[in-house]
């Protein structure tokens, strides 16, 4: 008998608790759907709206299977979770989107750059790379080096560019990747559903701080329709190969002679696509959920222009967060606040972001430009 999606005996879980999974949890209250949490801080950001919350390790095999085995459906909000649990749940029964074949590949960025080379996707050239074994890197500079796992929220990369630098290679397993002189930096959020339909949300486009963190965006991205198009074909392409289920970020480089490559994805609900939940008629959240439990995609179809400033926590401030500015830039049109519930505030930590709607592109991103010094987050 099949369940009842949108009733209480439904169960849906997510490995991990961090702000995309808050925002997921709002927007699956819409629909009557309780969602069940796996992380191991009762202050994580999702803790309080959980239907119920469990603390546990998402990377420990014995608990994310004793989690995942009374689920009918287990999604993830990060990459880095013990796949060898999701391969056993998958044998028991329990639907996993994205399927654990997928999650293998991405969650390394060496397996997910190989992939690739071997389906013709357009990407930078790389090489595997073990600090433990003798490999002449001057000859390769610059470049940028990579953990293979681990790395997130623009942690685990580095821009090697000097001899000098090769001092301060990561240790453990990584990839060094050709260094790219992109002239921008595009992302492009694609759905695609068990019965293989694929979906696309309009182009972004990412404007990067020094610690390779997104701190503004705006969509549609300022290229031409041709650019546009190819990017959406490019991202169709890549979750079509993988032949996954549920949501892809998908990030390109625009490189200075007009080419698109993949720079890495993300399967899951992403920083660059945010701004749906205001600016589109469907948002990435309410995307992913229709995906993974076989509902019918929805319509992507931008309703306002946005802009979307991310909130980081200040340098030199790390504790109880204070935030500044936010009740003049609420007395602005068009302003939407997203707070994370995160209690506590570190350097560069994302606490929340706002969007910023208008009439035209250019209204939207100039209003964005003049309150992203507006709101400090400090302790």
């Amino acid at each position: 008998m099949k369940k009842n999606l949108f009733g209480k005996d439904l169960r849906l879980g997510i490995l991990g608790g961090g702000q995309l999974g808050r925002m997921f949890i709002q927007e699956a209250v819409n629909y009557n759907i309780s969602v069940h949490i796996l992380e191991n801080d009762f202050n994580a950001p999702s803790a309080s709206l959980a239907s119920p919350f469990t603390k546990g390790d998402i990377q420990n095999y014995d608990d994310v299977l004793a989690f995942g085995k009374d689920m009918d459906v287990l999604t993830i909000e990060i990459e880095n979770v013990n796949i060898e649990a999701l391969y056993e749940l998958e044998k028991q029964g329990v639907t996993i989107y994205p399927q654990p074949r997928v999650l293998e590949i991405i969650k390394d960025k060496g397996l997910q750059k190989q992939f690739y080379i071997e389906n013709d996707i357009p990407t930078s050239s790389f090489f595997l790379f073990d600090k433990n074994k003798e490999q002449d890197l001057a000859t390769k500079l610059p470049f940028v080096q990579k953990l293979r796992t681990g790395g997130y929220d623009g942690q685990g990369v580095k821009i090697i560019k000097t001899e000098v630098d090769l001092n301060s290679l990561f240790d453990g397993l990584s990839i060094i990747e050709e260094l790219i002189p992109f002239e921008k930096e595009l992302s492009v959020i694609v759905a695609r559903n068990e019965k293989g339909e694929i979906v696309s949300f309009q182009t972004v486009e990412c404007e990067f701080n020094d610690a390779n963190l997104v701190e503004f965006l705006f969509s549609p991205a300022d290229i031409s329709e041709e650019l546009e198009s190819r990017a959406i074909e490019l991202a169709k392409e890549v979750i079509q190969k993988l032949d996954m289920v549920g949501i892809l970020a998908v990030e390109l480089f625009l490189t200075k002679d007009g080419k698109l490559l993949v720079n890495e994805v993300a399967p899951r609900p992403h920083n660059s696509g945010h701004h749906t939940i205001e600016c589109n008629v469907t948002s990435q959240f309410s995307q992913h959920l229709r995906s993974i439990l076989g509902l019918p995609l929805g319509s992507t179809e931008i309703i306002r222009y946005g802009a979307m400033v991310n909130l980081l926590g200040s340098e030199n401030h790390t504790g109880k967060a204070i935030y500044n500015g936010l009740e003049e830039v609420m007395e602005i049109p068009s302003v939407y606040i997203h707070l994370y519930g995160k209690d506590i505030t570190k350097p560069n930590r994302k606490m929340g972001h706002i969007t910023v709607t208008g009439e035209t592109l250019n209204e939207a991103k100039t209003k964005a430009k003049s309150i992203m010094n507006s709101v400090k987050i400090t302790s």
